[in-house]
């Protein structure tokens, strides 16, 4: 269990630069020097972000996502790093992921998650770099870029300063967490390993802010996973409807969807049915998310099918849900039957009391360097991410990365000032777990 200690708080932040007191006692000196190896690098860190934004890596560009890999790995191997390029079978069309390990016997054991990849592909028109006071905007500037050069820009400074010596430290930068290749098991194998060989697990998908501004730390994340649904039925004249055929395909999927919002309604669970199809004879293509539906209306439709998707905060959520929704399915009208089979892509980050305990360091730490607690961002509300694969193994925190707007948008951009921020929190938060 971790341990708070309160200590007086003597530091004043002004215009983006910290600034000590000859009394300031929040943070030890080594700490103080951390700081200040952070903000001497402030402008060589915005000019490595550039670089990397520059280059193009759309999940499919394997060779733009080698790219940003092969710069980002330069920078941990001058850092005392063990690097490598961790290649994925061909027939997933994947580019892999670089691993980075310090090896030591001191403090805790820290997996720190980011991604190589963007949704922006090569051919995309959103612009690579635009930069406008003390914003940028372009591909992957604030998912994930920006985070990525805070992860090495803290590691940087505590090498500055000589506290990465004997720590133990991993670094997994993903080449596919936009779009993850299949199957799971193989493209988030080296994830998994890594948190088994952890304590805590730190990833940095832009920090959130909450309706007063302020920075939020992520404790939890919902599963994403979806659900499909078979119906079948009797098929027959339209005029013997509710008789002897039954209801139809149709009329019990109605039932099945609406018995669903009726009966399933609870926090952080939602069940969407993303289409449905239904008639004489229907087709469907998952690969495009696409169907064709044929039938005539004097005619009882004898097939349905829907697409779902499913999301729940912890896995007896999920399970509580699944069961319920099954019991639903079952009770079928006269003349139909139905099955319903589910699927999960990103399992739940659930909301522990030791991800919790990571976030009152991680506020500490913040707190301690002037820059404000940082509280928890609401569970429920953030989509899917790389953290998930390694929470259930592990406790865990994410959301520490830059800040920014328009994510996965032509608009995508970053506050400038807010990667100095989060390297300042990230150094001293690592400096204090590998203590």
């Amino acid at each position: 269990m971790f341990t708070k200690k309160v200590l007086p708080f003597c530091i004043a932040l002004s215009s983006s630069v910290l600034t000590f007191t000859a009394s300031a006692q929040s943070l030890s000196p080594t700490e103080q020097k951390i700081v200040a190896a952070v903000q001497a690098r402030s402008e060589a860190a915005l000019q490595l972000l550039e670089r990397s934004v520059n280059i193009n890596s759309g999940t499919l560009n394997h060779a733009g996502v080698r790219e940003v890999g092969k710069l980002f790995r330069a920078e941990l191997d001058g850092l005392g790093f063990k690097t490598s390029w961790s290649e994925m079978p061909a027939a997933m069309n994947r580019a892999g992921h670089l691993l980075a390990e310090r090896e030591g016997r001191q403090g805790k054991r820290v997996l720190m998650i980011g991604h190589l990849d963007t949704v922006f592909e090569k051919d995309s028109p959103v612009q690579l770099w635009e930069r406008k006071g003390n914003r940028v905007r372009g591909q992957g500037v604030n998912d994930m870029k920006g985070g990525d050069i805070i992860m090495i820009e803290a590691l940087r400074a505590l090498h500055a300063v000589g506290a990465l010596d004997n720590t133990r430290i991993q670094v997994i930068f993903s080449g596919d967490e936009e779009s993850a290749g299949h199957p799971i098991a193989t493209s988030r194998a080296d994830l998994i390993n890594a948190a088994k060989r952890s304590d805590v697990a730190l990833a940095f998908e832009g920090t959130a802010l909450d309706n007063q501004g302020n920075a939020t730390g992520t404790v939890g994340r919902r599963a994403s996973g979806g659900f499909v649904l078979d119906v079948k039925a009797k098929q027959g004249h339209s005029a013997t409807v509710f008789s002897h055929n039954g209801y139809g395909a149709i009329f019990e999927t109605a039932r099945i969807l609406n018995s669903f919002r009726e009966q399933l309604i609870e926090p952080d669970l939602t069940f969407n049915p993303g289409n449905i199809l239904g008639g004489t004879e229907i087709t469907y293509d998952s690969q495009n998310g696409k169907g064709t539906a044929f039938g005539k209306t004097n005619v009882i439709a004898p097939s349905a099918q829907v697409h779902g998707d499913l999301r729940y905060l912890s896995a007896e959520q999920g399970q509580r849900a699944k069961v319920r929704m099954k019991d639903i399915v079952s009770k079928s009208l006269a003349g139909t039957s139905a099955t319903i089979r589910f699927s999960e892509n990103y399992p739940p980050m659930s909301p522990t009391p030791g991800n919790y305990a990571l976030l009152d360091i991680y506020s500490k730490a913040s707190h301690d360097a002037g820059l404000g607690e940082i509280k928890a961002f609401p569970p429920g509300e953030r989509g899917a991410g790389d953290i998930q694969f390694v929470a259930p193994y592990v406790d865990s925190l994410d959301g520490l990365g830059a800040t920014g707007k328009g994510a996965h948008s032509p608009d995508e951009d970053l506050d400038i000032s807010s990667i100095q921020r989060a390297t300042i929190r990230t150094a001293i938060y690592l400096y204090r777990l590998t203590r």
